[in-house]
């Protein structure tokens, strides 16, 4: 029975303060910083600025350093666990990109050694080490990526389909992250001091924090997870909101998650940068939300600023909080500054710890605060899970080669392929010409799906949360802010490329424009980021009166996508685009309904089986629907095809099946085009002939379904149905 508790059943992290729980925990105890200045690699101008950098990991050459720091702490976390986890959620934002930066000066265009570059291979590696064939989610939300991460498991088993998940974050440092935090004068020379009067800003970091999380109890859990919150300050692409409303909601929604009140909390895990603006924006937060807070600290002056790692790992600190009656200090700090109105711990101390709030704020504003308490100590959570019955479709928009949605649908129904890459004339033509002036595609591409979806839905209200998919991010400001680097011998990199260049960047650019102020995610698992989106919106999408933007984009680019999308062969014809769609749970008015009932590695044993039963069975699949819409990537095409061979071999009806790639062209984030696709098909109530091959097909059965299949790497199932 699921109770609705989440407990942790292992740990493990590694980090400049040490490898494992006792290392972090004697860490701790003494007070002890790790920032030191950087020697990872070399500079070729200046004093290296101070860091956190693990000294404790191998020197391999591959797997890329962010693989070899994740599978570092998920062996500790899955010790003693008999069984691989159920399906695993990483937050990262670095990925392979160390690795890639070397290669990039190295000039090496071999394409097999960037085949690590993506966010999701870190996911990925961790799921063949562990032999999980269940769901692997990628999600890249900045620095509460983590958080996010652990946030999404949490929902993931309270829904009841799983009861082991590996959760966690992990950044290794890189010439991208170093020099771009450098570039916004947001980095302390004298290293990282949270909350001092003298703070002159954060020290780069790296490191990995797994749990692993199960419904199950443990013979001896080592915590619980007992409530999340995640908001977005719509407010600026980089800095917080100065008044913290973002961090306050995150905590007031984490707590109400949990039922617990302010006064129940006994230790507040700071964000804590160090930075002057985020320091004081958290304190603001803090309060107000806490007539009197509790004991509180940051431990960024020991460890640094981990980035995508820093709210996992900071959750394990929370459970080492809880187990050991620790309360970590706010290491590197001197004198408080008074404008904080706070009383941060100078010294750790010895103190029983029934539950602690852990913050974790990153670039967009997007927030995440988890609760993590003494097992069985508070009531289990009330069921708030949202049953898996589907989300309703009131608008949708997509981009492609031949412009914007209908021009798209227009050039389906001629029998015209659309795959190319739309000018940018065309993407920003209902774009505000501020609003874009310094905005690259991807973002653009965002903001164009976003406002034409939400404009078709017809609804005045705008929606209060955006998810969106992208399996590569923002290309353009990624390569022009290293390329920029290497040209000026690393003395002028650029801010603004930076702060474009994170993959939550353009999610965040869409909040901002619409004053979306709940969950703001970004999912990042290659060919299968959009499903991974979909997915997050159902889990997290709760309130009937709420709705949501999901949104599945790539760009091409002339360098690198040729160099990372193993899809893309010297042939192949560039293209580009994406898919978005306005969501919410109440049905009325909606052009038409999604789920998404299956989505797994292709590890499992026999996963077409799987599938099948997933679907109803063989004799099901074939009376409910009308046409499957099938996703290939190219590099994946011959391995696909078997499986979709296997899957009709099974499925015996004459339903018509569409490969969809060979009309949008090769891009990761295709899948959004379908979804879009068979939703215009709902409404319109006709199937276009060109894409059959012969006459149209009328949607006048009400109980037909159009499946969306993706397959190769990862299995997944999304059904489009009437309201």
């Amino acid at each position: 029975m699921n109770t609705g508790r989440v407990y942790i059943a292992g740990a493990g992290l590694i980090s400049p303060l040490g490898h494992g729980l006792a290392a972090t925990e004697q860490a701790l105890r003494t007070n002890r910083s790790a920032i030191r200045p950087l020697d990872l690699f070399s500079l070729l101008h200046g004093t290296p600025l101070p860091v956190g950098q693990v000294n404790t990991l191998d020197n391999a050459d591959s797997p890329p350093r962010t693989h070899r720091l994740a599978g570092n702490a998920a062996i500790q976390a899955m010790t003693g666990s008999e069984q691989p986890p159920d399906a695993i959620v990483i937050g990262t934002t670095t990925g392979g990109i160390l690795t890639t930066e070397q290669l990039l000066r190295d000039k090496v265009d071999n394409k097999d050694l960037y085949r690590q570059h993506g966010l999701g291979t870190v996911a990925e590696y961790l799921a063949e080490e562990l032999n999980c064939d269940g769901p692997v989610l990628t999600v890249s939300t900045a620095c509460s990526s983590g958080a996010v991460a652990i946030t999404l498991a949490m929902a993931m088993l309270r829904r009841g389909s799983y009861t082991r998940i590996l959760a966690g974050g992990v950044d290794s440092l890189c010439r991208l992250t170093y020099y771009g935090f450098h570039s916004l004068q947001l980095v302390d020379r004298n290293g990282c001091r949270p909350l001092d009067a003298e703070r002159r800003g954060m020290a780069v970091a790296e490191g990995a924090g797994m749990l692993l999380l199960t419904t199950e109890k443990p013979v001896h859990p080592l915590a619980e997870v007992l409530g999340a919150g995640l908001s977005c300050d719509a407010y600026h692409p980089a800095a917080p909101h100065p008044e913290g409303r973002g961090a306050l909601e995150a905590m007031q929604a984490a707590l109400a998650d949990a039922g617990l009140d302010p006064g129940d909390i006994d230790y507040i895990n700071l964000h804590g940068t160090g930075t002057p603006e985020n320091d004081l924006a958290e304190s603001k937060a803090i309060n107000n939300l806490f007539t009197d807070p509790p004991p509180l600290s940051s431990i960024k002056g020991a460890t640094g600023h981990s980035l995508a790692a820093a709210g996992a790992l900071e959750a394990v600190v929370a459970t080492l909080a809880i187990t050991k009656n620790l309360l970590p200090a706010n290491t590197g700090l001197k004198q408080v500054d008074p404008a904080l109105d706070l009383a941060p711990l100078t010294e750790p101390c010895d103190r029983s710890v029934s539950a602690v709030l852990s913050n974790s704020f990153g670039f967009g504003g997007n927030n995440g605060s988890l609760v993590i308490a003494q097992a069985d100590t508070f009531p289990p959570p009330a069921d708030r899970q949202p049953a898996d019955n589907g989300l309703a479709i009131f608008g949708y928009s997509c981009l492609t080669g031949a412009g914007g949605t209908r021009a798209t649908l227009d050039g389906l129904q001629e029998g015209k392929k659309p795959a190319g890459m739309a000018d940018l004339d065309v993407i920003a033509e209902n774009l505000p010409p501020r609003l874009i002036r310094r905005l690259k595609r991807l973002p653009q591409m965002a903001l164009s799906l976003a406002l034409s979806a939400h404009e078709s839905s017809k609804i005045p209200r705008k929606p209060s949360s955006i998810f969106m998919g992208t399996g590569w991010g923002a290309l353009s400001e990624t390569y022009d802010f290293l390329t920029r680097l290497a040209e000026t011998d690393e003395q002028f990199p650029s801010p603004t490329d930076f702060v474009c260049s994170v993959h939550n960047g353009p999610a965040g650019q869409v909040a901002l424009l619409l004053g979306a102020t709940e969950a703001n995610i970004t999912t990042s698992g290659g060919d299968y980021s959009f499903e991974q989106a979909l997915l997050s919106a159902d889990l997290l999408l709760k309130d009937r009166k709420e709705t949501a933007l999901v949104l599945g984009a790539d760009e091409t680019h002339a360098v690198f996508s040729p160099l990372l999308d193993p899809s893309i062969g010297p042939e192949t014809r560039l293209a580009d685009g994406g898919g978005g769609l306005h969501i919410g749970r109440d049905r009325e008015g909606a052009a038409c309904r999604v789920r998404i009932p299956f989505f797994r590695r292709l590890g499992a044993e026999d996963v077409i089986s799987a599938l099948i039963a997933a679907l109803g069975g063989q004799e099901r699949i074939q009376q409910k629907y009308i046409l499957v819409l099938v996703g290939i990537p190219a590099a994946m095409h011959e391995q696909g095809e078997q499986q979709l061979k296997r899957f009709l071999d099974r499925e015996t009806g004459n339903t018509p099946v569409v490969r969809y790639r060979e009309f949008t062209g090769e891009f990761a984030s295709a899948s959004a085009v379908a979804a879009v696709m068979a939703a215009s098909f709902f409404e319109t109530g006709v199937i276009p002939g060109t894409l059959l091959k012969g006459d149209d097909m009328l949607l006048a059965d009400q109980s037909k379904r159009i499946l969306v299949l993706g397959l190769g790497q990862h299995i997944s199932a999304m059904e489009f149905f009437r309201p």
